[in-house]
C-alpha cells in the first residue's frame, strides 16, 4: 500500500455518499489519503462546501462545467466569486472546453463555453488560485486562451487525452497532467506511451469517481476513488521507476501544484 492523493473525485455524488462511511474507510484502506473534489454547478456548492468542511483532507474545487453551459448564469459567476472568497477552495474548477458535445442538442455553443471559461479564468487569476481544467479535443484552444489571458497559476489538466506535443504546452504553462481509468484498459495504448514519456513531475493521478470506470468494471456500477492503486499498477508497469516513487511523487506534484504542501497527511475527521 502507497498513500495516494486522488486529485479529481466528485465526492459529493450522492453515488458515492450512499457508500459512506466504508467507503471512505476503504479508501484510507487502499492508501488514499486525500481527495480533491472539483464543482460542476453552482446547484451542488453547497453540498460540496458541506461535505469538505467534514474533513480537510477533503480538498474543495468550484467552478462551472462547460458540460453544463446552458444552465450557468450570470449570477452564478457572482456566487462562483462570493463562494471562492468565503470559502477558499484549493483550485477554480472543473472549467474548460468541450468539443465532444453535441452542442446543438444541449442548447449552447462553443462561444458559449468559451465565456464562461474566461470569465472563470479571471476569478481564479483575481484569487491566485489554480485551475482544474476540463478538455475533450479542445486542448489547442484551452492552451491559446491560456497564454492570451496570461494565466500563470497552473493546475491540472483532468483526465487528460491528446498528444505528447499538447501535454508539454500545458506543463510549460504550470500545469500537471491527470491519469485515471483510461490508463486500465489493454486498448489504450497511446495513452499508456504519453504517461511512459512524460517526466513523473507532471503526472497526477486520478479516478474521476464515479465517472470513467476502470476496465472491467461492471457499467451500472459507479467508479470509486478506492480503485485508485489500479491507476498506480497500469503506471508502475509502463514506467522504469517502482511503484512507492511513483505514488510519492505524484503525490507531491498535486499537493505542490494546489498549494497543499503543508496540510498534514493525516487525520481524525470522519464522516
Amino acid at each position: 500500500m502507497h498513500p495516494l492523493i486522488d486529485s479529481h473525485c466528485h465526492w459529493d455524488d450522492p453515488r458515492l455518499q450512499a457508500l459512506q462511511p466504508q467507503l471512505w474507510q476503504s479508501c484510507v484502506t487502499q492508501g488514499v489519503q486525500q481527495l480533491v473534489v472539483p464543482g460542476t454547478q453552482k446547484a451542488f456548492f453547497a453540498r460540496q462546501i458541506t461535505l469538505c468542511e467534514q474533513n480537510p483532507l477533503w480538498h474543495l474545487g468550484l467552478g462551472l462545467h462547460p458540460y453544463f453551459s446552458d444552465q450557468h448564469r450570470t449570477q452564478h459567476l457572482l456566487d462562483l466569486a462570493r463562494a471562492i472568497d468565503d470559502h477558499q477552495p484549493v483550485a477554480v474548477g472543473e472549467i474548460g472546453l468541450d468539443f465532444v458535445v453535441d452542442t446543438t442538442l444541449q442548447g449552447f455553443s462553443n462561444t458559449q463555453q468559451e465565456r464562461w471559461f474566461i470569465a472563470q479564468v479571471e476569478l481564479a487569476k483575481q484569487a491566485n488560485l489554480p485551475i482544474i481544467l476540463h478538455s475533450r479535443k479542445a486542448n489547442d484552444r484551452l492552451g491559446q486562451l491560456l497564454r492570451q489571458l496570461k494565466f500563470d497559476r497552473g493546475g491540472i489538466v483532468h483526465g487528460f487525452s491528446g498528444s505528447l506535443q499538447q501535454a508539454q504546452k500545458f506543463t510549460q504553462l504550470g500545469f500537471k497532467i491527470g491519469f485515471g481509468g483510461t490508463l486500465t484498459y489493454d486498448r489504450a495504448q497511446a495513452m499508456r506511451r504519453l504517461a511512459a514519456s512524460l517526466p513523473l513531475t507532471d503526472i497526477v493521478l486520478e479516478t474521476d469517481a464515479p465517472y470513467m470506470p476502470m476496465a472491467g468494471q461492471p457499467k451500472d456500477q459507479p467508479n470509486q476513488p478506492d480503485k485508485l492503486p489500479r491507476v498506480l499498477e497500469v503506471l508502475g508497469a509502463v514506467r522504469p521507476e517502482p511503484a512507492a516513487q511513483i505514488a510519492m511523487q505524484t503525490m507531491a506534484n498535486t499537493l505542490d501544484v494546489l498549494n497543499l504542501n503543508k496540510l498534514p497527511l493525516t487525520s481524525s475527521a470522519h464522516l
